[in-house]
């Protein structure tokens, strides 16, 4: 597998923004966990960034994935790293649009133990992916 970095270090111009979300998909939202294939990159991603509290996660329609760290103020703390599983690079489709906010499926952040408290989880969430939750 061929990791593909970007260079790019803002979250929060549409780059993860998938719009608001209804309650069904609130609900779904709180249950999404790393799959067995994104466990090893979120590691190596925490492990690579001292000062993160989580990983954001963002599946796209076409199988790739991108990730970051987060640090507590919903600032980058890494790099946002691109991967497909299982494939030597990532598809034409995100070369071609960087793997547009409009192909996304799911998002969430993966939390790094200890958990920040729930309000700052909320602000987070708001600043990197565009998730408002109440």
């Amino acid at each position: 597998m061929i990791v593909s970095e970007q260079r790019t270090h803002v979250f929060n111009d549409n780059f993860f923004y998938q719009g608001p979300m209804n309650q069904k998909e609130k609900k779904r939202h709180k249950r999404w966990t790393p799959e067995k294939s994104e466990e090893a990159m979120i590691q190596g991603i925490i492990e690579g960034s001292p000062e993160a509290v989580g990983v954001a996660v963002i599946r796209l329609n076409c199988g790739c994935r991108k990730m970051a760290a987060v640090d507590r103020d919903g600032e980058p703390a890494s790099k946002v790293i691109m991967y497909r599983d299982r494939a030597e690079s990532i598809c034409d489709k995100c070369k071609e649009d960087n793997g547009a906010y409009m192909r996304v499926t799911e998002q969430f952040i993966h939390w790094m133990p200890p958990e920040p408290e729930e309000a700052r989880k909320k602000m987070i969430e708001a600043k990197v992916l565009g998730i408002k939750t109440h």
